[in-house]
């Protein structure tokens, strides 16, 4: 369908660019291997329109475009080049020419790239594409690996011998049925076992939820839990200890905390003339992580799986996979990579559907005062480090700006605002560190994390603030 001139003039008071539509002016001349690669990045985005002639910061405005006089050369030569075809449309508005490349999807399943490099938009830019992007896509009409079967052709008695169906019924506060028939006709029901021909296939979401013995399921041996302690601050001491558990990850979920929890480090304050023992990381910041690394694992990388790392100094919780929100918006943003999976974990009370539980690890994090959470992505791996007790005057200024972001949209989230005070409180210092408060304040605006918000006044005296994207 041609583009009416309505189209364009609501092209230009868009707010934004967006992975689907981008500007370029080149007046005189746009060079065609960036052209290349716009193709392939707006295909890989669901496809779109690269627009030429038109100005990309606002306020934008038509400057007309010379470059590309035979448009359908270049359909041809993009073609040839890409090997699909992108049609192309001289626009006149008001005198001035516009060129309209329309750029169409990518097949499913399926990732163009030039030369070698496949092409995704990042805001308004081209950047490379990410491994867990590329997986993703690939894996695009291929069946959940969670929903495919571990285990065929088992009768009843072999399903309630794999499987804790004890404490599938605790977890869901269900009373245990009477009989065999009633376990199995509930495992039916929840769609995790099917029956064919008088015996049962068991899936691996299954298995991996509620099984006694992970080991015994020879595709899923590999996604056990490994926790490992280290007496120092670093991987070189010898005299670590690892414990691998086995059991499934809702079965086995509780334990599991509670032995991380068991052998963090400890502080003993004295209350009263009475020793009080206080872990040093809050127990309710390592379930709410460690039932996201369980969670939000990428499945489809085989022989990884969740593991614990326990420091003098630090807890390292990591898991498969590259996340799928930026690490930016872990505080305020959602989005499950296994929902099936999800929804059992909520049901019973493992984690929130409609949040990650960022916002909780990180308001105990500031009640027990210690450094901000720093989330990593490391190849292929999300990690996730909490650090122990620090005090502020040891802090670096990467901790402290860290910290304050968080804050910020941890204040966001709560409909309350930042303020210097605020994250005095946070660093539990006293009003004599106003200005010392007011320099990370700064730095971290320098950083472009957070900005002033200018509806409540310019006064810095008032001043509160706003994480950048709010």
């Amino acid at each position: 369908m041609p583009t009416s001139k309505e189209t364009i003039d609501r092209w230009l008071i868009l707010p934004d660019e967006s992975p689907q539509l981008d500007f370029k002016e080149a007046k005189n001349h746009f060079e065609m291997k960036e052209l290349y690669r716009y193709c392939v990045g707006i295909a890989n985005e669901g496809g779109g329109h690269l627009v030429l002639g038109i100005t990309d910061k606002r306020p934008r405005q038509v400057v007309g475009c010379k470059a590309f006089q035979n448009p359908q050369k270049v359909e041809e030569q993009i073609l040839d080049k890409l090997k699909f075809r992108v049609d192309t449309e001289v626009f006149d508005y008001d005198g001035l020419r516009i060129l309209i490349f329309k750029i169409p999807p990518r097949p499913q399943g399926t990732a163009y790239q030039l030369e070698g490099t496949y092409m995704m938009r990042s805001g308004s830019h081209l950047v490379t594409m990410s491994e867990d992007r590329l997986r993703q896509i690939f894996a695009e009409g291929r069946s959940d690996w969670l929903e495919e079967y571990s285990k065929t052709g088992i009768d009843g008695q072999g399903i309630v011998e794999l499987l804790d169906t004890q404490k599938f019924f605790e977890l869901l506060h269900l009373p245990y049925p009477q009989n065999r028939n009633g376990v199995l006709d509930r495992f039916l029901s929840e769609n995790l076992i099917r029956e064919a021909r008088g015996q049962f296939d068991m899936k691996r979401l299954c298995a991996l939820l509620f099984a006694k013995n992970l080991e015994l399921f020879s595709d899923l041996e590999r996604k056990t839990i490994r926790v490992t302690v280290y007496p120092s601050t670093g991987k070189a001491d010898p005299s670590v200890s690892t414990r691998i558990f086995k059991k499934g990850y809702a079965t086995g979920f509780q334990g599991l905390v509670n032995y991380i929890v068991d052998q963090l480090p400890h502080n003993e304050p004295i209350k009263e003339a009475l020793r009080v023992e206080h872990k040093w990381i809050p127990p309710i910041a390592i379930r709410e992580l460690v039932a996201n690394a369980l969670i939000h694992q990428d499945f489809h990388i085989s022989g990884a799986c969740v593991t614990v790392d326990i420091y003098s100094n630090r807890l390292e919780i990591s898991n498969p996979g590259e996340p799928l929100v930026e690490f930016d918006r872990f505080i305020d943003g959602y989005r499950s990579r296994n929902e099936k999976m999800t929804d059992i974990m909520r049901r019973i009370g493992i984690c929130e559907e409609q949040s990650s539980g960022i916002d909780k690890v990180v308001t105990a994090v500031e009640a027990y005062q210690l450094p901000a959470p720093d989330f990593r992505n490391l190849y292929d791996r999300t990690n996730v480090v909490i650090f122990g007790p620090l005090e502020f005057r040891n802090m670096g200024k990467s901790d402290r700006l860290r910290a304050c972001y968080q804050h910020c949209v941890l204040k966001y989230v709560m409909s309350e605002p930042m303020t210097n005070q605020s994250l005095r409180e946070r660093f539990h210092l006293t009003s004599n560190n106003t200005q010392i408060v007011s320099q990370i304040i700064a730095q971290t605006i320098e950083e472009g994390k957070i900005k002033m918000d200018d509806q409540r006044g310019t006064s810095k005296k008032f001043a509160q603030y706003l994480p950048y994207w709010a």
